[in-house]
């Protein structure tokens, strides 16, 4: 079995019925990771797909699928925030799969998992400043508001304690360093979830700004989308959904001031889109066969038909 089948793309039937592809369009797939996406929406049209991509370990699977597809395929490596830059025509449909893939997981010695000692790094880009950095310098109220902000864990302020306190001995260089010390102030029980789990999750979310990436990759995607265009936009959690649910609203013209970039009380901007979805949730069926789907989230959107004077 090869990678490719070994990682399940997350609602792989809901973004391609948003999408709808079609012969002779050209869409994105923002975050190509192991081309789960890339691949179904090629093998569903004769279309062309432009994959996009920070992390250097897809750059195999890119090569691959560029033998198979040829000039069909096309990726481009770099931060899918940057997607107006990277891609200079217009599109007719992107598609965003939000947050740490499984294949990232998966790699232990890439420090994204509390279940695999290794390096505490969590970089998908593999460059920049790293988890260990950030744990290790970071002073303990700039801690405690990243673990509270980014992984809205109420005992953020005793673990950011813990951490400074262990550090004074000695560096904090693991995953299970760090998960030991999170245990210390909330006990692991069998059968609930992971203490861990929101602390690293926060970690990974400022290392990668991956929240401001979203931001930047719904705005710049949208530009780049051709009007007709679909956008889907699969996420893991409530603060990436409710930036793509007040992106949507605010772009369809029904709601005000909810872009942090808008002074308080600014009136609603002119509908971009002229369909927004509500959140769709994966089956009971795909739940039970893929356990990274359980808290997935697809929204999409299309764009006017026509572009609107400002």
């Amino acid at each position: 079995m090869n990678s490719a089948a070994k990682h399940i793309p997350v609602m792989l039937n809901e973004v391609l019925a948003a999408l709808s592809p079609a012969d002779g369009k050209t869409y994105i797939d923002a975050t190509f990771g192991n081309g789960g996406y890339s691949e179904a929406i090629l093998q569903a049209a004769d279309c062309r797909l432009i994959a996009i991509d920070r992390d250097p370990n897809v750059c195999s699977r890119a090569e691959e699928m560029k033998n198979i597809y040829g000039s069909r395929f096309d990726f481009i490596s770099g931060c899918f925030g940057d997607i107006a830059r990277l891609v200079s025509e217009p599109v007719d449909g992107i598609v965003f799969d939000i947050g740490v893939s499984s294949m990232q997981i998966d790699q232990a010695e890439r420090g994204f998992s509390y279940n695999k000692d290794a390096a505490l790094d969590m970089r998908m880009s593999c460059s920049g400043l790293s988890a260990a950095d950030i744990v290790n310098t970071y002073g303990e109220k700039e801690l405690a508001d990243i673990i509270y902000r980014f992984g809205e864990e109420r005992k953020s302020r005793q673990i950011a304690a813990k951490i400074v306190e262990a550090r004074k001995n000695a560096p904090i260089a693991t995953t299970r360093q760090l998960a030991e010390i999170i245990y210390q102030v909330i006990y692991k029980k069998p059968g609930q979830p992971d203490p861990a789990t929101r602390t690293f999750q926060a970690l990974r979310i400022a290392v990668n700004d991956e929240l401001g990436e979203l931001e930047r990759g719904l705005e710049n995607g949208l530009s780049v989308l051709k009007p007709g265009g679909k956008m889907a936009v699969v996420t893991f959690h409530s603060l990436e959904d409710r930036i793509v649910k007040n992106f949507f609203r605010q772009k369809s013209g029904k709601s005000a001031g909810v872009s942090r970039y808008l002074p308080a009380g600014e009136p609603a901007e002119t509908a971009v889109l002229s369909f927004c979805s509500k959140a769709i949730l994966p089956s009971a069926e795909e739940i039970d066969n893929n356990s990274r789907a359980h808290s997935a989230k697809l929204r999409y959107a299309i764009k006017n038909d026509k572009e609107t004077e400002k």
